[in-house]
Formats: C-alpha cells, sequence, structure tokens
C-alpha cells in the first residue's frame, strides 16, 4: 500500500505549484498595479495575503496563529522564524498583518510567474557576497523609512531535514538593532510535516503559528547582536522541542 503514497504526493506537488499559479494569472493586472510604485506597496501586500490564504486552504492546511503579543499597525518590526517549507512564505503573509517586505534568496527569482512579482517587490541577497549583503542594509532602510517591516528567515536557508533548527544568522538582528525596532520571533510548529522540501511527503492537516512577545532593541548597539540572536533562536527552539519531544537534541 505504501507505493500507492508515491503518486498522490506527485500529484499534491503539482497541485500545489497550480494554487501558487493562478490567482497570479488571474489577478495579474491588478498585480501589475500595485508594483509600478513603491508607495502603492500595502496594496500589493493585501493582495499577495489572498494570494497565500488561498494556497494554504488549497492546499488543505488548517492554520491556526496564536498571539502572545500584537504587532502595532503603525510601527515597523523585524519578523524572524524558522524556515522548514516553501509554505513558509504563505504562513508568514497570513500570520502577520502589518505589510512586510521579505529579504530573500535571489535564487527564488528564477521561479517562473512568481519570480516575476517576487524580484520586483521583495529584499534580494546573494549570500556569498558581501557587495549583496550590503545593499540589503540600504534597502530594508529605506523600506523602514516608508513605515514597513522586514522578515528575514534567519537561518539563511532550509536546513537538512534532521535539524531541528539551525544557527541564525546575525543580519536581522544587527539591522533591527541599527534601526532600533523591536524583533518579533514566529514559531512555525508543523510546516516541515505539511510541505518540506522532501518531495515525496507532505499531507492536508493543521498547521501552526506563534507570534511570541517582542524583544525589545532600544539602547542595545551592535555588540549586543549576537546576544540578542542566541536569546531569539533559544525561545524558537524551546518551543519546537515542546512540540516535538522525539526530535530532542543537544543545542
Amino acid at each position: 500500500m505504501a507505493i500507492l503514497r508515491y503518486p498522490l504526493w506527485l500529484f499534491y506537488r503539482i497541485w500545489f505549484y497550480i494554487l501558487v499559479a493562478l490567482p497570479i494569472v488571474v489577478m495579474f493586472p491588478l498585480l501589475l498595479i500595485s508594483i509600478s510604485r513603491e508607495k502603492w506597496y500595502p496594496f500589493f501586500f493585501r493582495l499577495a495575503r489572498f494570494w497565500a490564504k488561498f494556497i494554504l486552504v488549497g492546499m488543505g492546511f488548517n492554520y491556526r496563529v496564536t498571539k502572545a503579543e500584537i504587532p502595532d499597525p503603525k510601527k515597523s518590526y523585524m519578523f524572524v522564524a524558522n524556515h522548514t517549507s516553501m509554505a513558509d512564505i504563505m504562513l508568514m503573509l497570513v500570520t502577520i498583518k502589518n505589510p512586510f517586505v521579505f529579504v530573500g534568496k535571489r535564487e527564488l527569482a528564477k521561479i517562473p510567474l512568481f519570480g516575476f512579482f517576487y524580484k520586483r517587490t521583495c529584499i534580494l541577497v546573494d549570500r556569498n557576497s558581501a557587495k549583496s549583503r550590503q545593499a540589503v542594509f540600504l534597502r530594508a532602510q529605506r523600506r523602514l523609512k516608508q513605515g514597513l517591516s522586514i522578515c528575514i528567515f534567519p537561518e539563511g536557508g532550509v536546513p537538512e531535514e534532521h535539524i531541528v533548527l539551525d544557527e541564525f544568522k546575525d543580519g536581522a538582528f544587527r539591522l533591527a538593532i541599527n534601526h532600533q525596532i523591536p524583533v518579533v520571533p514566529i514559531t512555525f510548529y508543523d510546516n516541515k510535516k505539511r510541505f518540506s522540501y522532501t518531495f515525496f511527503s507532505g499531507s492536508p492537516g493543521k498547521m501552526r503559528a506563534k507570534i511570541h512577545k517582542f524583544f525589545s532593541t532600544s539602547g542595545l548597539t551592535t555588540a549586543d547582536t549576537k546576544a540578542l540572536n542566541e536569546k531569539v533562536r533559544f525561545l524558537i527552539y524551546s518551543e519546537l522541542l515542546e512540540t516535538k519531544p522525539e526530535t530532542k537534541k543537544p543545542l
């Protein structure tokens, strides 16, 4: 019977990409208008949230968001979360209502259709280029001045399946300290089980997210970057272990 799962998993993957593409095609004129000026980004963000909900519901993901603290719609934040799935982008969009800009890998811009809007709305980074990483700070600064927030997956990529949570890069925390904006940790509990990067895997079901209490950066300096990094990572790591005790590994 196990062999029958493989065609279902194949269909599940194909269905995901259909759901990704369909609303982009339908909303294409509106999406083009929304990205034609930077000041119209909040309109694009609302369309992106609809796109994300459409995909999650269509995949049978019963998403639920709990909030220990609620972001102020008039303030800017640094949103950070663990990264295990292609669905992380969608879940982040439905979890946070404050318009934010993703800082993401340049390679994703190569994805047909999705990449067209991705490279025009996100801050792209080549992690192998110091010049590219510096440009991220400049573009993020401009976006923050526009009243937007920033979202970064601080693991810097998707870790191998057996890793609960990879080490965090310092960039998100340094950026938050430089601009004195709160860091908002978010835990995605089920995304690896629901739709990981392992091709023959995944299933409909619950998809939980939690917005934790914020970490203030008021009065912090760049010398505090590593300490802030470790506190945020420990919080998310602890949450993941509490829900999946069988995967416990030493820090």
